[in-house]
């Protein structure tokens, strides 16, 4: 079951996503609505790191000094 929205898009951004559907073969309102799908996902997913970090932070869990030299040797990064 899907519900209808009406959003407003500037004359470009309304054309770019008629040129996608028409490249596709997908409608706007399946484009748009798979945008605003991976925007809602992304979204969450960061709040949602975010907010465990957040936890982790408030109860001292952090990475030792000799984690993080480890850490940024392993990619090549001068840790100081």
């Amino acid at each position: 079951m899907s519900t209808t929205m009406t959003i407003r898009l500037e004359p470009e951004l309304k054309s770019r996503l008629d040129q996608l559907a028409q490249a596709t073969d997908r409608s706007r309102s399946y484009l748009a609505a798979e945008a605003i799908r991976d925007f809602i996902d992304l979204n969450e997913w960061q709040i949602q790191e975010i907010t465990s970090a957040l936890k982790e932070a408030d109860k001292g869990d952090f990475a030792s000094d000799q984690a993080v030299k480890k850490a940024f040797r392993k990619w090549g990064v001068n840790a100081g």
